[in-house]
């Protein structure tokens, strides 16, 4: 691939874009025509799998070539100046989800498709030719036909202005990128609902759906406008927002703008049965899409290697818009906390890792940009500690300069932090350079020395092997003490430590809050301060122990058999956040048991331990459950169930029998354990059959997602390679879903070996079906998420090692060989420690 940017040779002002397209023969056929200014007398314009069949300049053909391997068509004008430049063209309707496709859906058991686009990151060149590169701005006017049939909706990023002989016209859009243009058409319905500025905003979703399931998210995006309109100071820029729920769609969602398409699960619920975490997810997502509205479609990185600025920031405006709409589901500490937070400092502890900010030319490199733990949580943590450095007012004022000066236009990581130095006197570009433009995060070591002083000391902190280059961090270091706000040096000398105790009055911490990206590491000394008060300790950190705690073990610089005598200290806690800490951490002690061994038994043994007083005090269920029972209830439950507790066991075959008619009905917070529960200690020689039947039907995502769950988790080999045998059945699992059933049968211990046989013989169809989006790598990635021993290793290298220098694969190859290699070590030097540490508890 030329490493020349297609926009050096062309500028796109307007496209007036034909696009006719037929279900029926899986076609595309199109005029582009793009007005523009000539840069280079060799004009690049992208495309993809098309057929072009002719090309004219101002009305006159002119000479061109088609150059799939640049996906390009290559136009020597030899002139420069303005142009108007006139494409026809042909394409194939493609099943991957990627640019103009179909998704599949069942209404009364009739099969009905409605089309969709997906474009990000380089698809729109699978549509229509243009300049795919995120600088080359301009405007957009639609015409879109196809093989329509009466009760049929039509929608696109603009409002549609009238339809002539077929054609649906669309208004002219703003400026923006090409991977931001999106339409959709098929049977559809719809909630629909105005901001108090006179913005239309409506849920889309097939009419397989029940009306009600469009409502919460109708309110939710309403609401997320009007507080990003207040939030940014800087009003919606469209006349619409649509939000699309697609059957088949491979990402969560996608903020095209004024038209952003989802997955199911992502927007759609059943406001009768849904979890407050079900609710907060489709919240935040929704929120996320809408916080790109303005940073991301309004101001657009330059290059894909500035990715972060759109969706570090879209990931962490998510959280703050959704705090300020429902405050009750604290969503920081209930959702961001255990989820992004963890994500982060797991994967940017391997080394290899990427940074934030990384440099990119390829389209399957950037394809591969989208780790969802560096680019979106990693860098939602920096700009978490930006936001803690600056507060709310100055940033809010730095980010409307940022939108007055880059609106319809391009920035870069630069750009914003020149836009919120105006607000500070720090230097936040300073700051934040030393965390975007490196991997990794520093640990810090905090230990009295031999003359009573306080030392703090940082390292790049590594799980497995890693190089050390000497990094350093501006290390925001949150200190419940007198300290320093930024740690810059390697080591720090705070004075004495009994006289900062003193002064104090409380154990000595640090990154109080959880906020900043780094972990603590404090002597024995220390540590027993903290422990000893540790009812003292708000949720948020007694949840950072144990995530620190876990960390240095998987890290090597502790033993996980020293984390197993805390771990009941936590046990009875009524913090939602700390129990699911807690059960982190001990699903964490299964990589060092054998299915089946006495060690495992010892284990059970010991979740036994942990979760019994927590289920004898909050049952399968209650109509008084008070502060966070509800969510401590599932995991209280599960950890219950793998500790084969009996009552539990029977509790939840109860519940089956009594709604064995109506599974949907069973409350959602229990739902997927009560059926897992019934696959593994109750089957029947049809259950799983009949459970396989009934995910071909469910229409609610959420109830989809509890039956995959059951039917994956069968202890029997028919079931399993009858399941395995479906994978290619997009009857039965549709290809968005494969993952998901994939890992599940990869963790079930019974299925590993039928899962990993199947993605080694189907890798080639796997990458033709899937291959096109940025889901694929994340194959690999939750494989190497299971496998912990020799063999697997040796395996795993064995078939991806031929792969790595695949774009796209290479990176993600050598992590998670690396990933694996040190869980493999680890079991190897912990494991008589941890089992023993485990049993000691136990007697």
């Amino acid at each position: 691939m030329t490493t020349k940017h297609f926009y050096e040779t062309f500028h796109p002002d307007h496209y007036d874009l034909f696009i006719d397209v037929n279900r029926e023969k899986k076609t595309i056929a199109g005029t582009s025509t793009i007005t523009g200014e000539v840069i280079e007398d060799t004009v690049l314009i992208n495309q993809k799998y098309m057929e072009v069949s002719s090309v004219k300049c101002d009305g006159v053909e002119v000479p061109f070539t088609v150059s799939d391997k640049d996906e390009a068509i290559k136009i020597d004008l030899g002139k420069k100046g303005s142009v108007k430049i006139e494409i026809v063209y042909t394409a194939p309707l493609t099943d991957t989800m990627m640019g103009i496709y179909p998704s599949y859906y069942m209404i009364d058991g009739v099969k009905k498709q409605i089309i969709g686009t997906q474009f990000e990151t380089t698809a729109a060149r699978q549509a229509f030719p243009c300049v795919d590169e995120p600088e080359a701005k301009a405007t957009f006017s639609l015409a879109l036909k196809y093989d329509e049939h009466e009760g049929e909706t039509t929608l696109a990023n603009m409002p549609e202005i009238k339809v002539e002989n077929g054609v649906h016209y669309f208004e002219k859009s703003v400026k923006m990128s090409s991977y931001l243009v999106a339409f959709a058409f098929g049977e559809l319905q719809s909630k629909l609902t105005k901001t108090k500025d006179g913005v239309e905003v409506g849920v889309f979703a097939t009419k397989a759906h029940q009306a009600k399931e469009l409502d919460f998210a109708v309110d939710i995006a309403k609401r997320a406008i009007e507080f990003y309109e207040d939030f940014y100071q800087t009003k919606y820029p469209l006349p619409h927002s649509w939000q699309l729920a697609l059957p088949d769609f491979s990402a969560g969602a996608m903020e095209n703008w004024g038209l952003i398409t989802y997955r199911e699960a992502a927007v759609l619920l059943d406001p009768d049965n849904a979890t407050v975490e079900q609710k907060s997810y489709v919240a935040t997502v929704i929120a996320h899409e809408l916080a790109h509205q303005w940073f991301g479609d309004l101001v657009t990185m330059r290059w894909w290697d500035d990715l972060w600025l759109n969706e570090s920031f879209a990931n962490m405006m998510e959280y703050v818009s959704i705090d300020a709409l429902e405050p009750d589901w604290q969503i920081w500490d209930n959702a961001y906390q255990i989820s992004e937070v963890p994500a982060a400092l797991k994967r940017d502890a391997t080394d290899g890792v990427q940074s934030v900010h990384v440099q990119v030319e390829h389209p399957a490199d950037i394809d591969s940009l989208f780790d969802g733990a560096i680019v979106y949580a990693k860098g939602s943590r920096m700009l978490v500690m930006v936001r803690a450095l600056l507060g709310d007012d100055a940033l809010r004022k730095g980010l409307k300069y940022y939108f007055d000066q880059h609106k319809y236009s391009n920035a870069t990581g630069d750009d914003l932090w020149n836009a919120l130095s105006t607000v500070t006197d720090l230097d936040i570009g300073k700051i934040m350079h030393t965390w975007l433009d490196q991997p990794g995060y520093p640990v810090v070591n905090a230990h009295v020395d031999e003359n009573g002083h306080l030392i703090l000391q940082q390292k790049q902190f590594f799980i497995g092997e890693g190089k050390e280059v000497g990094r350093t961090w501006a290390i925001p270091i949150n200190a419940n003490f007198k300290a320093p706000q930024i740690m810059t040096q390697t080591e720090l000398d705070l004075g004495d430590y009994k006289q900062l105790r003193a002064e104090a009055g409380h154990a000595l911490r640090l990154n109080v809050g959880n906020s900043s990206h780094f972990i603590v590491n404090y002597d024995e000394k220390l540590m027993a301060d903290i422990m000893a008060n540790l009812e003292q300790l708000t949720t948020v950190d007694q949840l950072q122990l144990l995530q620190d705690l876990g960390l240095l073990a998987e890290g090597g610089q502790i033993s996980y058999a020293e984390i197993v005598p805390l771990l009941p200290k936590f046990a009875t806690s009524k913090s939602y956040i700390v129990i699911n800490a807690l059960f982190n951490t001990a699903r964490e002690l299964r990589k060092f048991t054998k299915p089946g061994s006495n060690e495992e038994q010892n284990l059970k043994a010991f979740y036994n331990l942990l979760s019994e007083k927590q289920i004898a005090r909050l049952g399968w269920q209650s109509n008084n459950d008070v502060g966070d029972d509800s969510l401590i209830r599932p995991l209280a439950l599960s950890a219950g169930l793998y500790a084969e507790n009996a009552q539990v066991i029977e509790g939840g075959h109860q519940i089956f029998a009594n709604n064995k008619n109506d599974l949907v009905k069973i409350a959602a917070s229990i739902r997927p354990y009560v059926l897992v529960n019934e696959v593994k200690n109750y089957r029947k020689q049809d259950l799983v059959d009949h459970l396989i039947n009934e995910y071909q039907v469910a229409v609610d995502p959420y109830y989809k997602a509890d039956l995959l769950a059951a039917i994956t988790a069968s202890q029997d080999i028919t079931d399993i390679n009858k399941i395995v045998a479906d994978f290619k059945n997009a009857d039965v699992i549709k290809p968005q879903d494969l993952r998901s059933w994939y890992f599940n049968i990869l963790a079930n211990a019974k299925g590993q070996q039928a899962a990993w046989d199947w993605l080694r013989k189907e890798w080639s169809w796997l990458e033709k079906t899937v291959g096109g989006d940025m889901e694929f790598t994340t194959y690999i990635t939750v494989t190497a998420r299971i496998f912990h021993t020799a063999n697997r290793l040796q395996e795993f290298t064995e078939f991806f090692e031929p792969k790595i220098n695949q774009p796209g694969l290479g990176r993600e190859i050598q992590m998670d060989t690396k990933v694996i290699a040190t869980r493999v070590n680890l079991v190897e030097q912990q494991q008589s420690a941890v089992n023993k540490a485990i049993k000691t508890v136990l007697s």
